[in-house]
């Protein structure tokens, strides 16, 4: 068990984490000029950000329009995505309000806000998009990469060709981006070590609050919102949460969802779903159809919010939730990638201090409750699209699944 903790990172994690706050009771000048560690961190992973999003985006895009057999279907698709992407982000949001993670342990001055106005109207949320979407380098390449996708998707020979380029360069920044992960220990010992050292270690315990909060929701997210559609589907919740036992504990032991990811396709083939409407299901849905890392996404950016003493307002509010519509496309399951969309979500939009990222580095590696979120949604959307499209052997179903 050690050794397995050891492989998947959470040891190194809890070890950084708990150094940072001893750093910070015993020496809290040193600890203050940790800080760094942190800081440079993000920035390394913010070097990043735009060629990733643009390959994952592209090539995501691309695969979807290169489905001749079931091209009717992607419009149903991409509509299932989006409005299981707006219900986790609208439920984490909400959760944040709820909670009222508001307290004074970072009290970091908000950033001004020029050009967002405070009064819900339709100018004021059109002022509010047009300077998201016109200041951020980071949204215009991923609208780019969209239309590159498009084109891309035509099947023409020098597409072909681009597209193989894309998909080297998607393994190569993934590579890069784990590499880089590998240095997260340090980030967190640095972000700890700040904190406790400037603010004392009662600063921890919202940090603690925060991933109960994350667990709860994504908890009722699963026992509402996905036992309704697999009740339509015909399925029981629990008989599929069973049925998918194995490659869920994996997920729990490796944190990672793509180790998931044929397991998945083999047993949803079994249960009489379409094979290629599987395939196109789980695939797209590992990058567009993530609800976990969305109800991380707005619940995160409320709760950094609340530290940094920043009120938004309604107009602010309905910016948050439409970039992160469009920043969640750039999520994968790839480990750290929830906290890289939270860093470009943050960039874009402006309104709270990045550096509050730092601080959620040392509980990153805690909450496994957003992949199995999003293995468990792409598993449902599989069995919720195959019976919308009457694409399912209700006979195999009923027998491998006894509802």
């Amino acid at each position: 068990m050690p050794s397995r903790y050891a492989k998947n990172g959470t040891l190194p994690i809890l070890i950084a984490i708990a150094l940072g706050m001893t750093l910070g009771l015993v020496y809290p000048d040193l600890a203050i000029e940790m800080k760094w560690l942190s800081d440079g961190f993000i920035k390394l992973v913010g070097l990043l950000m735009p060629f990733l999003l643009f390959v994952l985006v592209a090539t995501g895009v691309a695969g979807i329009k290169r489905e001749p057999h079931h091209r009717h279907v992607v419009r149903r698709i991409i509509m299932y995505f989006q409005l299981m992407s707006f219900a986790a982000l609208v439920v984490g949001m909400a959760t944040g309000w709820v909670f009222n993670l508001e307290h004074s342990a970072l009290p970091v001055p908000p950033l001004p806000v020029e050009g967002f106005l405070h009064e819900l109207s339709l100018l004021s949320a059109s002022s509010t998009l047009y300077h998201v979407f016109t200041g951020s380098l980071v949204l215009q390449v991923m609208c780019v990469a969209i239309i590159c996708g498009v084109l891309l998707g035509r099947g023409s020979r020098v597409g072909n060709r681009c597209l193989g380029w894309l998909e080297a360069g998607v393994q190569g920044l993934f590579y890069l981006l784990r590499i880089i992960l590998k240095l997260a220990p340090l980030a967190a010992f640095g972000a700890m070590a700040f904190v406790v050292g400037k603010y004392g270690v009662s600063s921890v315990l919202p940090l603690l609050k925060f991933v109960v909060v994350i667990y709860l929701v994504s908890a009722l997210f699963v026992m509402v919102i996905f036992a309704v559609i697999t009740r339509w589907a015909g399925v029981k919740l629990s008989r599929l949460i069973a049925y998918l036992k194995e490659e869920l504990l994996l997920v729990t032991f490796t944190g990672s969802s793509v180790a998931a990811l044929p397991g998945c396709v083999n047993k949803l083939e079994a249960l009489g779903c379409d094979r290629q409407l599987v395939r196109l299901v789980l695939t797209t849905g590992y990058t567009f159809n993530l609800a976990g890392t969305n109800l991380y996404l707005t619940t995160a950016i409320m709760f950094l919010a609340h530290m940094a003493g920043v009120e938004l307002s309604m107009a602010q509010l309905l910016a948050v939730l439409v970039v992160c519509l469009v920043t969640s496309l750039s999520s994968t399951s790839v480990a750290g990638s929830a906290l890289f969309t939270l860093i470009a979500t943050l960039n874009i939009l402006q309104l709270v201090p990045l550096e509050g990222v730092g601080l959620l580095l040392g509980v990153e590696r805690l909450m496994k409750c957003r992949s199995l979120t999003n293995v468990l949604g792409n598993c449902v959307a599989c069995l919720a699209i195959c019976g919308w499209q009457r694409s399912i052997d209700r006979e195999v179903l009923r027998r491998e699944l006894v509802t």
